[in-house]
């Protein structure tokens, strides 16, 4: 008498409800070979086990379809070499004493036969001991077939697991309760053009779906776990009540959508569309266009060819490489955008697909841009003062700001100008690099993403098995569940520290921290001239807490000697950063006016 793993209880009313319900039915002589072994009552045994089988001769291509009110069911292939047949045993387990055990495993309802479409088998309880709930006796139900590799499957449980091995046709896999895991499904078809191709439909109402590569179109839906898949020849239509979702690669079109986990993907190849209650959004490759909206968590792509359109309520956008137009906006986190369209065949300058904006609510906005590109920039902070726009003076915009801290606003041509890039944030600072001024930074958030990925099982790997009973899924390669932490920002600020020598700070957060900042006295040879205006320095705060300026980045050379010498006999208190002290790298201006 064994134990199994995956169960499903019933109950029963009463002894005479046992005696009325329908006996075995048996399959015809011409068609299976059954046998029927009950195990004889051990008293002192806590469970009455029984096992029946049969087998039918069938050919390869054609559908097992198994329907169950309870019970797990396991799939494997025959042997190779095998007459191509139909095997089954159905192994059923009760905790009831005698004389009930023997009631409950003999009108246990089982039927099998063979169609031309190939094999059916159904096993069912009496509707009177799934509805009665006096006598408490549990019961156990495990499927285990064999069947041609070249088989298709559709298996329906009213509760139980199901679990498959590699199969050559499609799979309609159906679960009330249970997780389901399979191996590679289509493979009949791996080497052909499957996208558009129905070959997986997994549903389950609470457990994890597990499946590896799909050579067609996978739907995919739990009420509330994870779904881990691999490479994905087709369409991906993945949902989950507020589990994580994975997938290695998807050929067709991407419809990813959890009411609250992560969506991690390595490559896809045409339209994605991803949404998540409030997880973090994770993508490698995307030969296509993508919509992306979270509720709460970070935004993270490394290459998208065509037109992107990402959003999230919180959380901060990376996004390393947009050749196509984007659209980022974030409520609160900040944008960080490598714009980089592709160089044509011919040279010269490289423009916008279109009209492309980001927006933040508060957060920062840093854009590295290359030298050759052809747009028009318009970028406005609506409050804060003229030190919230920071711009390399290669770009040559012209920046306005209004009185009393109001709104900046700066804009310029580049390179005769063309499709406009706007950037909006309302407190926050906008930053205007050029694409080579930080390679190795950028190089570095690539690798890591792909790390990131990979240990995660994506990017063309076998997804991850499913988290082990009573071990923390920060053990198991998956990340937390309620892992809603912005893992971005901080980061981004570790590999910064590591490749421009310091941490950047908000102008207005470096101020804060100062402990001794004599302001510049007025040059008298600038006063003699009347030379008035803004300086702006780019300065670094040492582990010392001492200041030095890096470079002047903007006002008259009269004005800049003054604003340095006061700026170098500054003190700050040294800035903390994974429990070591670390540079920090900031702006300060200053406004010359003579009165």
């Amino acid at each position: 008498m064994n134990t199994r793993s995956a169960h499903t209880l019933c109950t029963a009313a009463s002894t005479l409800s046992l005696l009325l319900c329908a006996a075995l039915i048996p399959a015809p002589a011409a068609q299976a070979k059954g046998i029927e072994q009950p195990t004889k009552p051990d008293p002192a045994a806590p469970r009455v086990s029984a096992d029946r089988s049969g087998e039918f001769p069938t050919k390869d291509g054609l559908t097992l379809r198994l329907t169950t009110d309870l019970g797990s069911v396991k799939i494997v292939p025959l042997e190779p070499g095998a007459p191509a047949a139909v095997r089954y045993t159905v192994h059923i387990e009760t905790d009831a004493r005698a004389p009930l055990a023997e009631h409950l495993l003999e009108h246990y309802s089982l039927s099998a036969k063979a169609t031309p479409a190939g094999v059916e088998i159904n096993g069912t309880l009496p509707p009177q001991m799934a509805r009665s709930s006096a006598i408490g006796a549990q019961f156990w139900v495990t499927f285990e077939v064999s069947i041609p590799r070249g088989y298709s499957l559709e298996i329906k449980t009213g509760g139980g697991d199901i679990e498959t091995q590699d199969i050559g046709g499609t799979a309609s896999l159906s679960t009330q309760g249970g997780n389901i895991r399979t191996g590679r499904i289509g493979m009949n078809a791996l080497h052909e053009a499957a996208a558009g191709r129905f070959a997986a439909k997994l549903e389950t109402e609470g457990g994890h779906i597990q499946v590896s590569d799909v050579a067609g179109d996978l739907n995919a839906f739990t009420a509330g776990g994870h779904v881990n898949a691999g490479n994905i020849a087709g369409d991906a239509h993945l949902h989950s009540g507020g589990g994580h979702i994975r997938a290695g690669q998807i050929g067709g079109r991407a419809d990813l959508e959890t009411d609250g986990g992560n969506i991690s993907v390595g490559r896809a190849a045409s339209f994605v569309t991803v949404r998540t209650g409030g997880g973090q959004i994770d993508f490698g490759e995307v030969r296509g266009s993508v919509r992306a909206q979270t509720g709460g968590g970070g935004i993270r792509i490394m290459y998208v060819s065509g037109p992107m359109e990402v959003e999230s309520s919180a959380g901060s956008i990376c996004l390393t490489r947009v050749a196509g137009t984007v659209r980022a906006a974030t409520a609160g986190g900040t944008i960080r955008a490598w714009i980089n369209p592709d160089t044509p065949s011919s040279g010269g300058t490289v423009h916008l697909a279109g009209a492309s904006q980001l927006t933040s609510g508060n957060g920062d906005i840093v854009v590295f841009l290359p030298r050759n590109l052809a747009a028009d920039i318009d970028a406005m902070v609506e409050s804060g003062g003229e030190h919230r726009i920071e711009a390399d003076p290669g770009l040559a915009l012209t920046i306005q700001s209004a009185a009393n801290h109001g709104a900046v606003h700066a804009l310029g041509a580049l390179n005769g100008g063309g499709a406009p890039l706007k950037l909006r944030t309302n407190s926050g600072t906008i930053h205007l690099q050029f694409l080579d001024s930080e390679i190795a930074l950028r190089e570095s958030l690539i690798r890591e993403q792909k790390e990131r990925l990979t240990e995660r099982g994506i990017q063309g790997l076998l997804p991850a098995t499913f988290p082990l009973p009573g071990v923390p899924e920060a053990q198991q390669g998956l990340p937390a569940a309620d892992d809603k932490s912005d893992w971005l920002d901080s980061l981004i600020d570790r590999l910064e520290a590591t490749f421009t020598g310091g941490v950047r700070e908000d102008a207005d957060e470096f101020k804060k921290h100062l402990v001794a900042s004599p302001p510049p006295a007025y040059p008298d040879i600038a006063r003699r001239a009347g030379v008035q205006g803004v300086v702006r320095l780019q300065v670094r705060a040492g582990k010392n807490g001492r200041v030095e300026v890096v470079k002047l980045l903007e006002g008259s050379p009269s004005l800049a000697d003054a604003a340095i010498s006061a700026v170098e006999q500054w003190q700050v208190s040294p800035a903390w950063m994974n429990g070591k002290r670390a540079d920090v790298i900031s702006t300060v201006t200053f406004n010359f006016q003579l009165h």
